[in-house]
């Protein structure tokens, strides 16, 4: 079993910074993807941002230039610094992984933290 513990958020005023952190533990292997989705009230859950282990990032447009992701991979932890932050960007951040784990090391599993808050007031 793999566990997503999400640290980070809160709440910061627009034009301002904050950063949340994830960290992977549990029976894993390696984990080939790691990113960050978001989700509004009333929204689905959309992508934010994505790394590879190799470090090959995709953003969401949205967030483009304003929002880094990076990733430290012998702590298996995922970062997410947000610049600029504007008050759409309010919601709940989940972070995901794909694990290959000791009993599926060929097949990646899909899995998601609890949820951090991130609320940027007008």
């Amino acid at each position: 079993q793999v566990q997503l513990v999400e640290s980070g958020g809160g709440l910061v005023q627009a034009g301002g910074s904050l950063s949340i952190s994830c960290a992977a533990s549990g029976s894993i292997r390696s984990i080939p993807v790691m990113g960050w989705y978001r989700q509004a009230p009333g929204k689905h859950r959309d992508l934010v941002a994505l790394i590879t282990s190799g470090g090959s990032t995709t953003y969401a447009d949205s967030v483009k230039g304003r929002f880094t992701i990076s990733r430290d991979n012998a702590k298996n932890t995922v970062y997410l610094q947000m610049n600029s932050l504007k008050p759409e960007d309010t919601a709940v951040y989940y972070c995901n992984a794909h694990v290959l784990t000791m009993t599926s090391p060929l097949n990646p599993l899909n899995y998601w933290g609890q949820g951090t808050q991130v609320t940027v007031s007008s």
